[in-house]
């Protein structure tokens, strides 16, 4: 069940109050999932409801005029993860500057044990919270114990030499790295946006494509360059070879662009709402001498995105 803010007379289906941990949880990556896990366990344990506290905005954002968010998730893809984590409730904060202006103590007392009943809180074990977070997990025990709360300290959670966490996933993205970012977020890393119209300079080398304006300005752009990616258009899914670039061959030095060219596909797509899942990154955002060379390169990529999309859907 997804809880807003305003909406707490919903939660009082659960009067012995919950297990629960707090945080943004970009990403809902193996970390943050190895952390709700085990509030579903400790809930079980002691035959409580599990609960996840999270915000409706980045606190950065909130607190600091003029930050943009670089995102893994937009916060209804976010929920979304969340619930298919089997957590009973889903609590969503709205994070403003009263909020943050509490210190840690207050927040445990005032709003997680008064008003949302929470008997046992988990805790990420870099994870800090209150007024400029200047307190730490000791605090936060005797905090908790002075209101009648256990408060739990969970182990880091490592995938092979990584620390998993959500800065470590933005920098692969940023490096191409994208399988490795899709090992570590469960589900691969999408982009979703409508198509909108060009110039139409990939149709005249023969390799059209649908220009994308992203829905959320505040997602991360992966590494510019080529990339193997499925595509979800128009209830099909396609294979597509995406590029990311500001297109150095044909005009230097404009904004960035984010084209996907559908494999084996004719038609349009504009106005349609278009999902790209990433897979594999394929090579640099390079400058060719001719749009002949350019033209015999993307017909390499054709292929090689082929060969890699046709390898992983069969694992």
């Amino acid at each position: 069940m997804i809880i807003s803010h305003n909406e707490v007379e919903i939660y009082q289906n659960d009067p012995d109050g919950v297990v629960a941990t707090v945080g943004f949880f970009d990403g809902v990556h193996q970390g943050h999932r190895f952390l709700i896990e085990q509030v579903r366990k400790y809930a079980r344990r002691q035959s409580l409801a599990s609960a996840v506290f999270t915000f409706d905005e980045h606190p950065r954002s909130v607190l600091q005029d003029g930050y943009e968010p670089a995102l893994l998730h937009s916060f209804p893809e976010k929920i979304a993860e969340i619930a298919g984590t089997g957590i009973d409730y889903c609590i969503v904060l709205n994070f403003t500057k009263e909020l943050a202006a509490m210190t840690a103590e207050e927040f445990i007392r005032e709003v997680l044990h008064k008003q949302y009943r929470v008997r046992t809180l988990l805790v990420g074990y870099d994870h800090r919270f209150g007024h400029n977070r200047a307190e730490g997990f000791e605090d936060y025990v005797a905090y908790g114990k002075a209101c009648g709360m256990e408060v739990v300290r969970v182990l880091p959670y490592d995938a092979g030499e990584v620390r998993v966490s959500s800065s470590a996933i933005r920098r692969m993205l940023a490096e191409g790295m994208v399988e490795r970012a899709n090992e570590l977020l469960v589900h691969p890393y999408q982009l979703q946006g409508n198509v909108v119209h060009g110039d139409g300079i990939g149709e005249q080398l023969g390799f059209p494509t649908a220009n994308l304006d992203l829905f959320d300005k505040h997602k991360v752009v992966p590494k510019p360059g080529v990339y193997a990616v499925w595509v979800d258009a128009d209830e099909m899914r396609y294979k597509g070879m995406l590029y990311i670039g500001d297109r150095p061959t044909v005009d230097a030095g404009h904004e960035p662009r984010i084209e996907v060219n559908l494999l084996h596909f004719s038609g349009n797509l504009y106005g349609e709402f278009v999902r790209v899942t990433f897979v594999h990154y394929m090579r640099d955002n390079i400058k060719f001498e001719t749009l002949e060379a350019l033209k015999k390169q993307l017909e390499r990529d054709r292929d090689e995105a082929d060969i890699l999309l046709v390898r992983q859907r069969g694992r």
